[in-house]
């Protein structure tokens, strides 16, 4: 790449979701394991970031959940990934990622997703569950004591 050469990067929006010191972590349909959150789609360039996420997390988590979220991001994370779609492009994202506490309710999946885990933040060990830039983003997570 030439050095006045640009990178081009989708932008997502990820929750660090707790309840009772525990953290949550979702499999996707793909069987990767993730964040709840996602990408901004085009028509929201002139949402809310927050409200951005308050739609990810209804559409991934359900309405029964009452979440409550940070008004500054957390932390950035930086991942690339195989897309499922026609030639399997490599994609970047970069996320920012909030941290936010599920004050009522139940979380329920949705179709994206097969599977979740409330982990221990003081004993999780992400390699065994994130690949890639999510894997380092969570290890500088936990690293920070935010717990």
């Amino acid at each position: 790449m030439a050095p006045n050469e640009k990178d081009t990067y989708f932008v997502a929006l990820k929750l660090l979701l707790k309840k009772e010191g525990k953290l949550l972590i979702l499999k996707d349909n793909f069987g990767d394991w993730d964040l709840p959150g996602g990408r901004i789609k085009p028509n929201e360039f002139e949402t809310s970031l927050n409200d951005i996420l308050r739609r990810k997390m209804t559409e991934e988590l359900g309405t029964n959940a009452d979440i409550a979220i940070g008004a500054l991001p957390a932390m950035f994370m930086r991942h690339e990934r195989i897309e499922q779609a026609p030639g399997k492009p490599i994609v970047r994202i970069f996320a920012l990622c909030y941290e936010g506490t599920l004050v009522k309710g139940d979380v329920i999946l949705s179709a994206r997703h097969t599977e979740m885990l409330w982990v221990d933040p003081n004993d999780f060990k992400p390699e065994e569950y994130f690949t890639g830039g999510w894997l380092k983003g969570m290890k500088e997570y936990l690293a920070l004591g935010l717990k």
